[in-house]
């Protein structure tokens, strides 16, 4: 990729998520007790693709942990407070900002740093992480795929972890129906799922990775959900919730089913 389409794509990322940011009415609150309780015991709902995430990460206390495209600063909030020192790194300044504030509200400003840069660009020392976590990150740098895994893989420490969570579309057939019933969602215009091709390039940089398929059935919880707020829903929403995530762990087990899901965590020593 050259200069002027890699900067076109850091300014369109940008603008975008700059339009988005603080959307929410809740975005710098305090964290709610019970979402800490339940990462903090995230084993207990391992079959959710946020808490096997946790549950891979393990105890976190003052491990250096750094957020890419971490956005408002959700997840870094999360992290730090369950004990990490967290870096955050994002394109989009006003994310940037709400993440600081959002750090200050909950008292973690401490053990938090936040970053504006595009991540082939951002000045980070290498091996300078114990964990390296990105939520829904790399399809928007396909581009750039295997620049950015190649920076990631530099910062980590020697046998840091790494955890990914990205959309994905592993099945021909799903593609092809996709594309012939376009669906609108609100996206920036070089960002699509992963597919193998991608993945291979993942796994170049990662020898070791893991994958674990989410999404199939497990769409349908945000319509089960108000806002997708498993806490703040009824018992009656929790419970449908946790027997659609159980069928669709069950089914994205079998090898013939897996590739359907629209979902996966990939994970892995650096």
């Amino acid at each position: 990729m050259g200069k002027f389409d890699r900067e076109r794509r850091w300014n369109e990322e940008a603008r975008f998520f700059d339009s988005l940011a603080g959307l929410g009415s809740s975005q710098t609150s305090v964290i709610h007790p019970l979402v800490l309780a339940r990462y903090s015991s995230p084993s207990l709902r391992r079959r959710f693709n946020l808490e096997y995430r946790f549950r891979l990460l393990g105890n976190l206390r003052n491990r250096e942990v750094l957020d890419i495209g971490c956005g408002e600063g959700t997840n870094s909030i999360l992290l730090a407070k369950l004990g990490a020192r967290v870096t955050g790194v994002d394109i989009s300044l006003r994310s940037i900002e709400l993440a600081q504030a959002k750090a200050r509200i909950n008292g973690i400003d401490g053990m938090t740093r936040f970053i504006c840069s595009p991540l082939e660009s951002a000045d980070i020392s290498p091996r300078s992480f114990d964990i390296i976590w990105g939520d829904a990150i790399l399809h928007h740098v396909i581009a750039d795929l295997d620049r950015v895994m190649a920076r990631l893989v530099d910062w980590a420490k020697p046998g840091a972890l790494i955890v990914l969570s990205e959309p994905v579309s592993l099945n021909r057939g799903v593609r092809a129906l996709r594309s012939a019933v376009p669906i609108k969602t609100a996206a920036t215009p070089d960002e699509r799922p992963l597919q193998p091709a991608e993945l291979a390039v993942v796994r170049r940089h990662m020898p070791h990775a893991r994958i674990r398929h989410f999404r199939l059935l497990g769409r349908l919880n945000r319509f089960i959900l108000p806002q997708d707020s498993y806490e703040t829903s009824s018992r009656p929403r929790r419970v449908l919730a946790n027997v659609v995530v159980l069928l669709d762990y069950g089914l994205l087990s079998l090898p013939w089913i897996r590739n359907l899901g629209g979902g996966a965590v990939i994970w892995g020593s650096a």
